[in-house]
């Protein structure tokens, strides 16, 4: 391990985050920063960290792509049997983290997935481009494959096969929906004194509101 890891220090004075200016809806206040992160061009603001529990009860994360929300939760789309679909099928509580570093703020969601209905799913992935639709097609994600070389004879296979016929949405790939619990929106502040605020609900309509302890 490199000696100077523990030195590094950035102290963060950009924003704050206080109870006066926030929102009493979560997703308004979520839909706020959001924005923000888009228009100060942060790169890849809807990329977000997964995590879900294993089936031998360890963590595991990854990062995937918001693609919606609104009152109801948070929307991503994977294939159902992969790593992370077998365990939200085991386990449906999950959670998500946004890091926007350029604007030093992270948001933190805990809840719970649940399928997204066919339509929906069929939906988003007709929108798709269609290399992203053969991709998910073809790939058993998180299966052990023999190199790179086999991914692409399967996609020449695909691709010969469907010549320019319409791509439906394969069974085992759709979408989720997190229906959070708990939501957290942390505003880096200098001297490690950051602003926590915490947003916790039961029926994902009436939200307490609390400051945390940095």
């Amino acid at each position: 391990m490199h000696d100077d890891i523990a030195k590094i220090r950035k102290d963060y004075k950009k924003f704050q985050l206080i109870e006066s200016n926030i929102d009493s809806n979560p997703y308004k206040q979520f839909g706020l920063w959001l924005n923000e992160a888009i228009s100060a061009e942060v790169e890849e603001p809807t990329a977000m960290t997964l995590a879900t529990i294993s089936t031998k009860g360890f963590p595991t994360a990854r990062i995937v792509l918001l693609k919606g929300f609104d009152e109801k939760g948070f929307v991503f789309y994977t294939n159902y049997d992969s790593r992370k679909g077998k365990h939200i099928k085991k386990n449906s509580g999950v959670a998500l983290v946004f890091f926007w570093k350029e604007l030093e703020r992270q948001v933190r969601i805990e809840g719970e997935a649940v399928k997204l209905s066919k339509k929906e799913s069929d939906e988003y992935f007709e929108s798709r481009p269609r290399e992203s639709q053969i991709s998910a097609c073809i790939s058993e994600q998180s299966a052990t494959i023999p190199d790179r070389s086999f991914l692409e004879m399967m996609k020449q296979m695909f691709v010969k096969k469907q010549g320019e016929k319409p791509i439906n949405r394969p069974e085992h790939w759709g979408g989720y929906l997190v229906i959070p619990r708990r939501i957290e929106f942390w505003q880096g502040r200098e001297n490690r004194l950051h602003d926590r605020i915490k947003y916790c609900s039961k029926d994902n309509k009436t939200w307490r509101i609390n400051r945390m302890a940095p």
